[in-house]
């Protein structure tokens, strides 16, 4: 008998292995993640994890030496450009391999392989948005220039040197928890996190909402209250700028397709956290009488941080700043000659067509007065948890995807149906990693001219500044050459004057260089007056943030480091400015709302959007819903069958001080009187100190102060891991703020300010998370709390690997 327990206990033992190491569904297999001695114990708060003295790496031509700082960022002093990019990518493996790996599965649409159905519809919407064909694209420049093919071929052999290595105990906690191994790097994957950021920063529209608006109220009331430029605005480059090119020929204006629009849709139609600030003074503006240059792009806030910092050593090369893991080279920052940084441009490079199928079988669409042949494409998904592939048919015509047949199912709700898609993001193609690669390597404003027709997509408002005293800036980057407001509203899909045919000359981009007034600079607002001969856009962001800034620089004499970090955080509120008096005269003809503790808050505002400011919650939350109470009726933003644009918020504030009988102020909703803008705005206030009462209580600074109010969430790439995140951050700022940090996880992703001179740079930067990717670890989000504050770190410029600096702590050799 004993031998029999003993065989049943045996059969036990065997069974309860292979079940708990063998995944369960979506979940992962238990036994390795809850073992202490792989699982995710391994990945628990530790003290900080010095890297080892020494590593072979076959793969390696010679030696190479990485100094750690007391920030974990790595200094990589390499003997050639081929070990210096192996190393660049061994090294952000060890700190973020999960992290890339989730950027190039988003952009191949494969997040469902390891998240299951959860994933699915996302990664059909990512297919269909052709990231894939993209990144293939792109993949194959890359391969087709030998520096370009060096650098990508170099940075996955070192990363896929570290996925070789790392073992099971080593893996990020991600992997633990989705039960899944890395897979080896490659050129593709990298390009494949290109097409992320072209994603992020260029795919959506409001198309359709204003095509909605148009077919409602006619062409002359969508020319009034949707200017195609601001009525108060300071572009990118200075107006009355001369050009100094002779424009090709730009397409007539053909009759517009007749507005037959009545689709649901809205593809991400304003997304307030694509923005960013940068601007370069020149030596004539500064204490030290060379440029100082400051960038701070505003994205998504993420953990782990969408930024990496490094230093970057070769015979070719010294370059410090930040790279997104998997894209090779250094994105943002500064050598000893030359300082760059970027912004978003945001033009108008997603365009929807209407198609017009011969009948139900959609096999056929017409084009130029025929009929041509749909084609289609199968997408095939393997999704965890399901034994069997899951397929999704796409359809396409001449100018792209129709994003959704009729019968399925959107991503977003309200994405169009029977449209066909163009966008910048798979078809423009240029080199990223060569730009990179020259401007890392950059001496002079001649090497950063050389970048420009490299720089394809997404945009950038790219900023410069050398030791040579010159400054400029460059919307650079491929786009449509088209006529004037083509793609404001959905086009016409069978007429071939609709279609994109060209691309403006990059030369022709706008560009300045060393303008008389000492500052170059850009905050996501139209990059030239009216004198540009090309359309780039009808709408960028609204034009706050760069008033405030080129207000700053324009009053800025013996302009130092601290200037230009102060102004980074900047909290003043220009729309306050511009609009508050005018409601506070309307307030005060209502004796109650006169004598209400509110208003005398607001009365006494001192428009800043601190984080103590009980004025700035009350004034964010008031012209919030004003702009609705003024346009909801009329444009219905939240209409499901026919959502609309809303008018734009500076014409909304012409409108309230010049007209404020107009008609658009009477709420249609109410049958027995007309209003005019003094009764919207005392209902709205109302309604204001109402909801915010309802949700904070009786209003008091602890509770009703704007930091607390806003707030700022910093949530885990996947939002489900909120143990992972960092969660109400206080800080000020807002949207429209140059501090434009958001309640909705959006703000500045990196702070860098750097000051030049003729022996060696000084700089100073940070972002608001950390060097790892180990929620665990001391540097997973060590900087947030400096970042709330507004502080900057003095950045480790190293000469040499020979160099002593008190704050390098470690030392790591490489070797074949």
């Amino acid at each position: 008998m004993k031998y029999l327990r003993a065989f049943l206990s045996l059969v036990i033992a065997v069974g309860l292995t292979y079940l708990l190491n063998r995944p369960l569904g979506v979940l992962p297999a238990v036994g390795p993640f809850f073992s202490p001695f792989t699982g995710f114990w391994q990945n628990a708060d530790a003290p900080l994890k010095l890297p080892p003295a020494d590593m072979k790496l076959a793969g390696l031509k010679g030696e190479v030496t990485v100094k750690y700082d007391d920030n974990g960022v790595p200094h990589v002093f390499a003997d050639n450009d081929e070990d210096l990019y192996f190393a660049q990518g061994y090294i952000i493996a060890r700190d973020r391999l999960w992290q890339m790996d989730f950027y190039s599965r988003v952009s191949a649409g494969r997040l469902s392989e390891v998240m299951g159905p959860l994933a699915l519809d996302f990664d059909r919407y990512n297919r269909r948005l052709q990231l894939p064909e993209g990144a293939e694209r792109l993949a194959k420049a890359f391969l087709h220039d030998p520096v370009s093919k060096m650098i990508a071929e170099s940075y996955s052999a070192g990363v896929n040197a570290y996925i070789e290595q790392v073992t099971y105990k080593d893996l990020p906690i991600e992997f633990k928890i989705l039960g899944y191994q890395p897979e080896a790097w490659s050129p593709l994957k990298t390009a494949l996190v290109e097409m992320v950021m072209r994603k992020d920063m260029n795919a959506r529209s409001d198309d359709y909402r204003m095509s909605n608006a148009l077919a409602k109220h006619g062409k002359d009331v969508i020319n009034d209250l949707f200017p195609d430029y601001p009525i108060e605005e300071s572009p990118i480059v200075p107006a009355v700028t001369k050009w100094d090119f002779t424009p090709v020929a730009v397409p007539k204006v053909p009759e517009l397709m007749k507005a037959t629009i009545a689709a649901n849709l809205d593809v991400e139609a304003e997304n307030p956290g694509i923005g960013s600030n940068n601007w370069a003074v020149h030596g004539s503006r500064t204490a030290t009488g060379l440029p100082l240059l400051a960038n701070d792009p505003h994205l998504g806030l993420s953990l782990p941080s969408i930024w990496y910092q490094m230093q970057l050593v070769s015979p070719t090369v010294n370059v410090y700043g930040v790279c997104v893991p998997g894209w090779p080279g250094i994105g943002i920052g500064f050598n000893k000659d030359i300082a760059w940084g970027m912004t978003n441009v945001g033009s108008d490079v997603f365009d929807f067509y209407q198609i017009q199928f011969k009948d139900k079988t959609l096999k056929e669409y017409k084009y130029d007065g025929q009929w041509r042949p749909v084609t289609s494409k199968v997408n095939e998904f393997k999704v965890k948890g399901l034994s069997t592939i899951t397929t999704d048919t796409v359809l396409y015509t001449h100018h792209g995807p129709i994003l959704y047949s009729e019968g399925q199912k959107p991503f977003f709700g309200d994405l169009p149906i029977g449209h066909a898609l163009t966008w910048v993001g798979p078809v423009a193609q240029g080199n990223s990693l060569k730009a990179l690669y020259i401007s890392n390597r950059g001496t002079s404003y001649e090497d950063y001219q050389k970048i420009m027709g490299l720089l394809a997509a997404p945009g950038f408002n790219l900023v410069f500044a050398s030791n040579q005293n010159d400054i400029a800036i460059t919307s650079s980057g491929h786009f449509p050459l088209k006529w004037e407001e083509q793609g404001k509203f959905i086009l016409d899909g069978s007429n071939p004057e609709h279609d994109w045919r060209a691309w403006i000359p990059v030369e022709h981009n706008p560009s300045v260089k060393n303008p008389a007034r000492g500052f170059v600079s850009s905050a996501n607002q139209f990059p030239a007056d009216k004198s540009y001969p090309y359309y780039l856009g009808w709408k960028f962001a609204p034009g706050e943030r760069g008033l405030r800034i080129n207000e700053r620089l324009t009053n800025m004499q013996k302009a130092t480091v601290d200037s230009l970090r102060l102004m980074q955080t900047d909290n003043f509120n220009i729309e306050a400015r511009r609009i508050l008096p005018d409601l506070l005269k309307i307030l005060e003809q209502d004796a109650a709302v006169k004598s209400s503790p509110a208003y005398a808050v607001l009365a006494k505002w001192s428009l800043k959007n601190d984080p103590s400011e009980v004025g700035a919650t009350i004034f964010e939350r008031l012209v919030r819903e004003l702009r609705l109470a003024i346009w909801e009726d009329d444009f219905p933003s939240k209409d499901e069958k026919t959502p609309m644009s809303l008018p734009t918020r500076d014409r909304t504030w012409e409108l309230l001080k010049k007209q404020p009988t107009a008609k658009w102020f009477d709420d249609t909703h109410t049958s027995n009187k007309i209003e005019t803008a003094d009764d919207i705005v005392k209902t709205t206030f109302k309604a204001t100190i109402d909801s915010l009462t309802a949700k904070y209580g009786p209003m008091s600074p602890a509770t009703w102060a704007w930091g607390t109010a806003k707030s700022t969430d910093i949530k885990h790439l996947v939002p489900l891991f909120k143990s992972f995140s960092r969660m109400d951050v206080i800080n000020g700022g807002g949207a429209n703020i140059i501090n434009a940090t958001t309640d909705a996880g959006h703000g500045p992703s990196w702070r860098m300010v750097v000051q030049l001179d003729k022996t060696w740079p000084k700089a100073y930067g940070l972002y608001p998370g950390g060097q790892s990717g180990n929620p665990g670890s001391p540097l997973y989000d060590n900087m947030i709390d400096k970042w709330a504050k507004g502080e900057l770190n003095e950045l480790v410029f190293l000469k040499s690997k020979d160099e002593k600096h008190p704050k390098v702590v470690s030392t790591m050799k490489l070797q074949h």
